[in-house]
């Protein structure tokens, strides 16, 4: 479990967090969302330690990261994938190379090991015969799932995505999604998706957290956001004509 308990963050006179609590459960993915500038991308590095919050705390299975030794978060570093918005690959690299990258940086192993789990990983995302290829010979949806067998080479407890659909069209961006929910499903991890494809909400928001000015102004699941009477969460959600519809067909079934 990931709590976070009351954080605040400013960058000079913007006080950007402003006191958010949120726990993250195995097994479960989970979205934050809102406006741009909502605090959306501060709060996901605060928990991935590149931001330090002035106040509050983030604790990883019960352990305070403000509390950890150098050491101890190195450790939890390896137990951490990470899926970039843009994929970001290295371009003079293979899939193969980029894949096996975390491996060759934070584990012993050797090529034959890296190489076994690297095929399991790119199977898994059903990339099989794309050892060999550069991210430029790839489609962006295959540059994604290439991303998340790089994320989830190392065996994490913890997978975070940041926009993992942005510039995709949307019927890879639902393939990009199953994945990753079968991912966190088949692997019992805690995933954690900053994203503003409401597609992304209603197909796999098991747990949503709703950011507005740099406070968490709801929570709940991708069922209950269409219950919710919260207008800022209304006004986010269904600014667009479809899922005002799918909205008022749910409350009507209901």
């Amino acid at each position: 479990m990931i709590e976070v308990k009351d954080i605040h963050k400013s960058f000079g006179e913007a006080h950007i967090l402003k006191g958010i609590s949120a726990t993250f459960e195995k097994g479960k993915t989970s979205l934050i969302i809102g406006q741009s500038g909502s605090g959306k991308t501060v709060f996901i590095k605060s928990m991935l330690g590149l931001h330090i919050p002035e106040e509050g705390d983030i604790c990883y299975d019960g352990i305070n990261y403000n509390d950890m030794s150098t050491d101890a978060r190195r450790d939890l570093r390896k137990e951490i994938g990470m899926v970039f918005q843009g994929s970001a690959l290295f371009d003079s690299s293979t899939v193969e190379e980029n894949v096996m990258f975390p491996l060759k940086m934070f584990t012993m192993q050797t090529k034959a090991e890296m190489l076994e789990r690297v095929n399991f990983v790119l199977n898994r995302v059903d990339l099989n015969n794309a050892n060999g290829k550069y991210p430029a010979e790839l489609s962006g949806g295959m540059q994604k799932r290439v991303a998340i067998a790089r994320a989830i080479v190392m065996n994490p407890k913890y997978l975070f995505c940041d926009e993992p659909n942005s510039g995709l069209d949307p019927r890879t961006a639902i393939l990009i999604d199953n994945l990753i929910q079968e991912i966190t499903d088949e692997y019992n991890i805690i995933t954690i998706i900053n994203t503003h494809d409401m597609n992304s909400v209603m197909e796999i928001g098991e747990k949503i957290i709703f950011l507005e000015n740099g406070l968490k102004a709801w929570e709940g699941t991708n069922k209950d956001i269409f219950k919710t009477d919260n207008k800022a969460v209304t006004s986010f959600v269904y600014s667009s004509n479809l899922f005002k519809k799918v909205r008022q067909a749910y409350l009507m079934e209901g």
